[in-house]
């Protein structure tokens, strides 16, 4: 995979970052999101591919980028189709630094040392080119106002944010609520990202912990089955809408 196109996890953490703040909007979900943006990611490159809510290897050589290299060796390794919800939801905290890094290390950001409190060492990120993030945010921008089905990259992109609660970071504001319920709209343009974007949330409400408790209670056979359909009930809105926790903006 060549350089020339930024990945979805890049795309996604830029767009999280706060010009201002030089930080990123959503830390505690913001984890998730990169995870599942990966997995997006080797689909895009004919590395896995979905069998229901399942991900499968169909192809292990590298793509080049280190980061999701990684991400497809622990998939590989599974030797199985994974849950997205379970991989998503697994030991992989800690994404969000590692993309900051990986940002710095490409020269897209450029980490800023500074103090919390005149004592404590902190870190700021800061854009190295406000062109790239503005043309990130205009693809979303132009889908949201023109209605035109985007690409699937745009649309996984616009699922994801709105999977990690970005939608207000982007479109704050009442002003800014259609913008909002049209972002969460895109997610039906691309049928894997709408799938990783709905285990981001499941993992958000505690789903994957939820249906090994009740596989463990029932055992093989249908009764695992309905307990992940009434687990996926219970993050239903009405009128059949998957809603998103409110988690808040640091």
């Amino acid at each position: 995979m060549g350089k020339s196109r930024r990945t979805v996890p890049e795309e996604l953490l830029l767009l999280a970052l706060d010009p201002t703040t030089g930080t990123t909007a959503q830390p505690q979900t913001l984890d998730l999101g990169l995870a599942g943006a990966q997995l997006v990611e080797l689909s895009l490159a004919g590395r896995i591919v979905p069998e229901g809510d399942r991900i499968a290897v169909v192809l292990a050589r590298p793509t080049g980028d280190p980061t999701l290299d990684h991400a497809l060796e622990l998939l590989r390794r599974r030797g199985s189709p994974v849950r997205a919800a379970h991989w998503i939801g697994g030991p992989r905290l800690g994404l969000r630094q590692t993309y900051l890094a990986h940002l710095e290390r490409c020269g897209m950001v450029t980490a800023v040392p500074g103090q919390m409190c005149g004592v404590l060492p902190t870190t700021r990120y800061q854009a190295s080119d406000d062109c790239t993030n503005a043309a990130i945010k205009q693809r979303l921008d132009t889908a949201i106002r023109t209605g035109v089905p985007p690409d699937p990259r745009t649309a996984a992109l616009a699922a994801l944010a709105h999977s990690v609660g970005l939608g207000k970071h982007l479109y704050p504001g009442n002003e800014g609520r259609s913008s909002r319920s049209r972002l969460r709209d895109l997610i039906r343009y691309d049928p894997l990202g709408g799938m990783v974007a709905h285990a981001v949330m499941d993992v958000q409400n505690g789903l994957p912990a939820q249906q090994n408790r009740s596989s463990q209670g029932s055992g093989a056979g249908s009764g695992a089955g309905s307990g992940r359909s009434g687990a996926r009930a219970t993050n239903r809105a009405p009128g059949g809408r998957v809603s998103a926790p409110r988690v808040g903006v640091r």
